[in-house]
């Protein structure tokens, strides 16, 4: 079969195209040898991948592989927690290389005329088909838009790959308690991320941040709006509009995201595996990314919507920073976009 027909078929039945789809196998098979599988590795990859892929039940698998659907749901479940714990640290990491971090930072500043931003972040909502009847409060799996779902919280870089991936909080809890929660902002609290590469701007030293949207809390290391509907002076509605510019690469990102991985569109395994599907996921997009995969129809998200957070009080320090960082950085492109 001539290669495009192929890899064509492939990307429909499976997410990815069949050189990439190698590569995955020979980065599985040594983990896979050891759990005594009866199954050949490739041929167990191919059934998780078109799972996840077309977001079909283990029952729905079962039936086109002429198996068990235990024996589907098992073979997800170990599959999903390989790519989500083994091969994790490879595709999903903090651009600290000097190199890494230099391409990411320059890229932004191209795409939004605002210097050093090295990520971008947001939170999506992923649909469960069901819960435990057990669970004592199933009502903190209700999200605002009315149905169940968890949440997973990424930052991008320019080119759409995650660099930080968290699954922590249901669909109740919003984007600041989620992100408050997470080992990101733990590190970024407490100093253990230090990037190096600082620029001046008008007599400010300023580091490498991410961007957020007004969901989150404006901190020295994340920055987000003066407003959401362009209510600020010229100044601050040009960096508002740049602002957004760098965060539609992480709306984009969630949208391919759950484009080529549709089983992140109404999740159907279990709640104890959901994290580890949904990490899976985020390091198949990574693969993918890299590998210049051809991109499939985006996902589209609802429209944002939420109060601003508070600022807590272990936070503050940061908060007076970040603002007055946020300030220097609008004038300073007020500044350059006038004179031009």
């Amino acid at each position: 079969m001539d290669p495009s027909l192929r890899d064509a078929q492939w990307r429909s039945l499976y997410g990815l195209s069949y050189p990439v789809f190698t590569r995955i196998v020979d980065k599985l098979k040594p983990y896979i040898a050891l759990s005594n599988l009866s199954l050949p590795t490739d041929y167990a990859v191919a059934m998780v991948l078109m799972r996840l892929s077309g977001g079909l039940t283990a029952k729905k698998v079962a039936k086109r592989y002429s198996l068990e659907p235990y024996l589907v749901s098992k073979i997800t479940n170990m599959v999903t927690r390989l790519l989500s714990t083994k091969l994790y640290p490879e595709f999903i990491k903090i651009p600290n290389g000097r190199k890494r971090l230099q391409d990411n930072t320059t890229a932004f500043a191209e795409m939004t005329a605002l210097p050093n931003i090295c990520g971008a972040i947001d939170n999506t909502h992923v649909k469960l088909s069901s819960l435990p009847e057990d669970l004592a409060n199933p009502n903190i799996y209700v999200n605002r838009f009315g149905y169940k779902s968890v949440q997973l919280q990424v930052v991008a870089d320019h080119s759409k790959v995650f660099w930080d991936v968290c699954v922590k909080a249901p669909g109740a809890f919003d984007d600041a308690t989620h992100f408050r929660d997470s080992l990101l902002y733990n590190r970024l609290l407490s100093g253990d991320i230090v990037w190096e590469k600082v620029v001046n701007v008008k007599g400010h030293p300023v580091r490498p941040y991410i961007v957020g949207d007004w969901c989150y809390p404006l901190l020295s290391f994340l920055l987000t709006p003066f407003s959401w509907n362009r209510t600020g002076n010229p100044a601050q509605n040009s960096f508002d509009e740049g602002l957004m510019k760098g965060r539609r690469v992480v709306e984009d990102a969630i949208g391919l995201l759950k484009g080529r991985w549709r089983i992140l569109q109404d999740m159907n395994v279990g709640l104890n595996h959901a994290p580890q599907t949904i990490v899976a996921c985020c390091v198949l997009h990574n693969f993918c990314q890299v590998a210049r995969e051809p991109e499939p129809e985006m996902w589209k998200e609802p429209e944002e919507s939420g109060p601003v957070p508070r600022v807590l009080e272990a936070e503050k320090s940061y908060y007076y920073f970040g603002e007055s960082l946020r300030q220097v950085l609008a004038d300073d492109l007020y500044q350059r976009l006038s004179s031009r």
